[in-house]
């Protein structure tokens, strides 16, 4: 709590000295985690932050702060990786958001937290804590590109599912039969975050 009241010094005083206009510049803040998005002075107001944080007796994270062009570095802020991305299609660059390497990671070993062989909560229990989890990891990463970590955590989900269940039911080999991709998001009744992106299948015409 103690430097979220900081952080509110300082934005305080970031407003009341003009920075935002010396720097052309607007400051993002989440609790005590922020980013500066500059035109042109960056430098500068790293240099100025720097010096007030140490007048409230702060230092910056150095790991965490670096000075980045926006249109040709990426970096990440809040669980999302920001700047520029390549478009799958046809290669070119564009300006975007997307889930940031280590939110799926993240993801990934919960999932792999909550289905343990150790779990011997019943199957509906199990999936509903699971589509929880996927509900709202999927929630906050509503925006920008998302159907690459989609997938990649779709991917890793069926991966666990079935080896948790094979264990589960004494199943020979890797089980991929009996708990297929299409069963595993299908019968089993998992949430499939690519589902999510695409929205639900069309209805058959009749």
């Amino acid at each position: 709590m103690l430097s979220v009241i900081y952080m509110n010094r300082f934005l305080k005083h970031w407003r009341l000295t003009g920075r935002g206009e010396a720097f052309r510049a607007h400051v993002i803040s989440y609790a005590d985690d922020f980013v500066i998005l500059s035109r042109g002075h960056a430098a500068g107001a790293l240099a100025w932050t720097g010096m007030v944080m140490t007048k409230l007796g702060l230092t910056l994270n150095e790991a965490k702060t670096s000075v980045k062009d926006a249109r040709m570095e990426p970096f990440d802020f809040l669980g999302y990786r920001l700047g520029p991305h390549r478009f799958r299609k046809d290669g070119h660059w564009y300006l975007g958001a997307s889930p940031s390497k280590k939110s799926v990671q993240r993801m990934k070993t919960k999932v792999g937290d909550l289905l343990v062989n150790g779990n011997k909560e019943p199957w509906p229990e199990v999936r509903d804590r699971l589509n929880r989890l996927l509900r709202g990891w999927s929630g906050y990463f509503g925006y920008g590109t998302r159907l690459p970590a989609y997938r990649a955590v779709d991917n890793h989900v069926c991966d666990r599912v079935r080896a948790f269940l094979r264990k589960r039911h004494k199943v020979q080999g890797r089980g991929a039969h009996r708990f297929s991709d299409d069963k595993v998001f299908g019968e089993l009744g998992v949430l499939r975050l690519r589902r999510v992106h695409l929205g639900p299948p069309p209805c058959a015409s009749r």
